[in-house]
């Protein structure tokens, strides 16, 4: 299985932020913002801190999909 944050990109764009925004919003690391760019795992502190300042849940932002 691997993971795929398709949700938290189309989420930015319904709120009207950039990845910068994102960022800044939730004071994750240029590295994680980059992980979450390539598909790649990063921790549950980080995927915490998206869901607490988004407002959101962790569906909302990632998925499980089969690999290819």
């Amino acid at each position: 299985m691997a993971v795929c944050y398709d949700n938290l990109w189309k989420l930015l764009i319904d709120k009207k932020l950039k990845r910068t925004d994102l960022k800044q919003l939730c004071g994750i690391s240029s590295n994680v913002l980059a992980k979450l760019g390539k598909n790649e795992p990063v921790s549950v502190d980080s995927l915490e801190k998206i869901c607490v300042a988004l407002e959101c849940r962790i569906e909302n932002i990632m998925e499980f999909v089969e690999e290819k």
